[in-house]
């Protein structure tokens, strides 16, 4: 008996497989004729259409929705992985140049090439070109100032000196309060703070979020926006003080969490690969965050965090409060643990038991990785 069931599950696995093949194939096939016209390879509202169609197969097959959307999101992903536009579409016509101070950065890096596969003309200013900036500024119509951020408000000060009066000027630091009234102060013409919420090792800027927080001339910045979002990119709307409210909190706090807990680690000398063989998923998902961020660039993360005063105090406030949670640890006050608990429940609302679906989702993931 059992043998011929798994002589069944076997030729349905094999079924499977070609059907996953071909649903692959079908989605790069789609992909690459995109590239080739030079159109999105994904949209919102196609994804939004495909996830109702999806939802509806599974009702109808007696599955469950959530299922069949992670294993058919698992197979876009596949199906995308190595297909890259080689050009993308213009959000205007025969736009003029960008100039990009810092473009040989990592950010720098990224825009350039996808501004080059849209047509816009780039042109590159390091800090050893600044005897050409005249010439290199020249006719352009946007500049965009990718720089460490302690450097951001005197080279943005040193380019709108030389740049068209008419030009937009932008930049990509993860501070916006600062860099957006110092481009204010120091350039009469249209102005855009931007923020890219990922780091220079993505690829390409599907789904990927860019933070406008808008200075002057709206309108202006508009050519510049819609180009991102041809690319893919997710444009969210946010003031400079908002956003630097929230980044205290989304960068600068987690960041300083992570480090602080890395650094601990660093002085206990735990065996990783020991602690790795015990731990949950959700303890690897969190050492992994941690090796993640000690695998990057010392200096940018000491940027983020130390960039303003509102961040330091935001860090110290945190500190404080963890005492009295140590003191409820110490004297094994179980009710006010709980109660604090609580607290915390309350606050988090409903998105407490989203957050725990989708983590769930997360860490079946990391743990059919590791099976």
């Amino acid at each position: 008996m059992d043998g011929a069931l798994e002589a069944r599950i076997a030729a349905a696995d094999a079924q499977i497989a070609k059907l996953l093949a071909e649903r692959i194939a079908l989605m790069r096939s789609l992909a690459n004729k995109r590239v080739a016209r030079a159109r999105p390879v994904r949209s919102d509202d196609e994804d939004k259409r495909r996830s109702v169609r999806r939802k509806a197969a599974a009702e109808s097959a007696a599955i469950s929705p959530v299922l069949l959307e992670e294993i058919l999101g698992q197979l876009d992903r596949e199906a995308l992985r190595n297909v890259r536009a080689l050009r993308f579409p213009s959000s205007i016509p025969n736009p003029k140049p960008v100039v990009i101070v810092g473009g040989r950065g990592g950010m720098g890096r990224l825009l350039d090439d996808h501004f080059r596969r849209s047509g816009w003309p780039v042109r590159i200013l390091e800090r050893n070109d600044w005897d050409q900036a005249e010439s290199i500024f020249a006719g352009a119509g946007t500049v965009i100032v990718s720089v460490p951020i302690e450097a951001t408000e005197a080279v943005i000060k040193a380019a709108a000196a030389k740049m068209p009066a008419d030009a937009l000027l932008c930049d990509v630091t993860s501070v916006k309060t600062g860099p957006v009234k110092a481009m204010l102060a120091a350039h009469k013409g249209p102005v855009a703070g931007l923020h890219p919420m990922f780091g220079p090792d993505v690829t390409d800027f599907r789904a990927q979020v860019f933070v406008h927080s808008p200075g002057r001339f709206e309108s202006a910045a508009e050519p510049l926006l819609e180009q991102i979002r041809l690319w893919g990119g997710k444009v969210v709307r946010c003031s400079a003080e908002d956003h630097d409210r929230a980044m205290s909190i989304i960068q600068a706090l987690r960041h300083f969490t992570t480090y602080a807990y890395g650094v601990f680690l660093s002085e206990i000398k735990p065996d990783l690969h020991r602690i790795l063989s015990l731990s949950s998923p959700i303890y690897r998902l969190e050492l992994l965050m941690v090796g993640r961020l000690f695998a990057q660039d010392p200096h940018l993360y000491c940027d983020i965090i130390m960039s303003d005063k509102e961040k330091s105090e935001l860090i110290g406030a945190y500190v404080e409060s963890l005492r009295p949670q140590l003191d409820i640890v110490r004297t094994l006050d179980r009710e006010a643990f709980v109660k604090r608990f609580l607290q915390a429940r309350a606050y988090f609302g409903e998105l407490a038991p989203q957050f725990m679906k989708e983590s769930g989702t997360i860490l079946a993931k990391i743990q059919a990785d590791r099976s």
